[in-house]
C-alpha cells in the first residue's frame, strides 16, 4: 500500500476496525474510507455494490462482524450465521467485481476444531468438529476465508485472511451478556467493587486455557500483512502464550481492585477446553506482538472507565 492509497475499513467503529484505522493513521496513511451502519448496511447487497462502484477502494480490510460471547452465540445461532455470512460475502464479492488490489478478511480462532492440536496451526482447519457453543459464527467465518481462497484460485485475486485469537482493548463491548470473557470480567468486577459486593460468581470451573492479544497489536499485524503477505492459507494472529480463565479472573480482579471472593458455577459451560494458536507463520514473516497481558488489561480498564457509552452497548 502507498500512503495515498484509497483504503476502505469495513467495521471502523468496532474494536478491531477502529484499531486498524488508528494504526493506518499512525503509519501515515491518509486516504481512509469509512461508513457507519446507518450510512451503509453491509447486509444490503445492492447498497454494497453501489458503494464499491462509486468509491473504488484499492485496499479493503473486512473487520465488520456480528460478535459476542457464549450467551450471545447460543441464543442467536441463526442471526450469527446469517448476518456474518451475508455481510462478508457482499463485501468480498463487491471487492472482486470492482478490481480491488488487495483485501484482508478477519476471522476468529473459533474456526479451528474444538479438539485441535495445541498450539493450533493454520493447517488444522476443517480436520474435525467445531466447538458447539460458537459453531454458527465459526461456519460463517470459515465461509469468508474459503471464498477469499476460491477467488484467488479461480480469478487470481490477492485476497488474504487473518485469524486472531481472543482480542481485547479500546472500544471493546462491555455488555454483561453479549461481550467476550475479558471485557465481561472487567465490567463485573468493577460493578462489584463499586457496589461493595462480597463475591462474584463466574461461569464454569476456571480450567479452560485461553490466549489474549491486545487489539492494537492485531492492527499492527494487519497492516504488516497487507504489505508483506500473499497466500491462500490464513495467518494466525496471537501471542503464543496462554492463561487459565481462573488466573485471568484473578488478574482482572486485582487490576480493577476487587478484593472479594471469586466463586465458580460449574453448571455453566466452559466452552472450548484450550485455544492456543501456533503463531510461527507470523513470526517467520517478521512480526511479534508487543503488549503483555497485564499492561493491556490496565489500558482496557482505563478505556472502560473513560468510555461510559461502551458500558451500555
Amino acid at each position: 500500500m502507498e500512503l495515498h492509497s484509497k483504503i476502505y475499513v469495513a467495521g471502523h467503529r468496532g474494536m478491531v476496525g477502529s484499531a486498524i484505522v488508528r494504526e493506518l493513521k499512525k503509519q501515515g496513511y491518509y486516504n481512509i474510507i469509512t461508513r457507519t451502519h446507518s450510512e451503509l448496511d453491509l447486509c444490503n447487497q445492492q447498497a454494497v455494490n453501489d458503494f464499491f462502484a462509486n468509491e473504488k477502494p484499492e485496499y479493503v480490510f473486512v473487520a465488520a462482524a456480528k460478535v459476542g460471547g457464549i450467551v450471545a452465540n447460543q441464543s442467536a445461532l441463526a442471526d450469527f450465521m446469517y448476518d456474518n455470512m451475508i455481510l462478508e460475502m457482499n463485501v468480498i464479492h463487491a471487492a472482486w467485481q470492482n478490481n480491488v488490489k488487495k483485501l484482508q478478511f478477519l476471522g476468529s480462532s473459533c474456526i479451528y476444531p474444538r479438539l485441535a492440536p495445541q498450539p493450533m496451526p493454520e493447517s488444522c482447519l476443517l480436520t474435525s468438529s467445531l466447538e458447539p457453543t460458537n459453531e454458527a459464527y465459526a461456519l460463517a467465518k470459515i465461509s469468508g476465508l474459503k471464498y477469499c481462497e476460491y477467488l484467488n484460485r479461480q480469478y487470481g485475486t490477492d485476497f488474504i485472511s487473518v485469524m486472531p485469537t481472543n482480542l481485547y482493548g479500546p472500544n471493546d463491548n462491555y455488555h454483561p451478556e453479549h461481550s467476550h470473557v475479558l471485557p465481561a470480567l472487567i465490567r463485573r468486577f468493577h460493578e462489584a467493587k463499586v457496589q461493595g459486593a462480597s463475591s462474584v460468581t463466574c461461569w464454569g470451573d476456571g480450567s479452560p486455557l485461553r490466549e489474549f492479544l491486545y487489539v492494537d497489536d492485531l492492527a499492527n499485524l494487519c497492516v504488516f500483512l497487507m504489505n508483506n503477505y500473499s497466500g491462500n492459507e490464513t495467518v494466525n494472529a496471537g501471542t503464543g502464550k496462554e492463561i487459565s480463565i481462573k488466573q485471568l479472573t484473578e488478574l482482572v480482579a486485582r487490576i480493577v481492585g476487587f478484593n472479594g471472593e471469586i466463586k465458580w458455577d460449574s453448571s455453566r459451560p466452559n466452552g472450548t477446553p484450550r485455544k492456543l494458536l501456533d503463531v510461527s507463520k507470523a513470526s517467520q514473516l517478521g512480526w511479534h506482538y508487543s503488549t503483555e497481558l497485564e499492561e493491556g488489561i490496565k489500558l482496557t480498564y482505563n478505556d472502560f472507565l473513560n468510555n461510559p457509552h461502551r458500558v451500555e452497548r
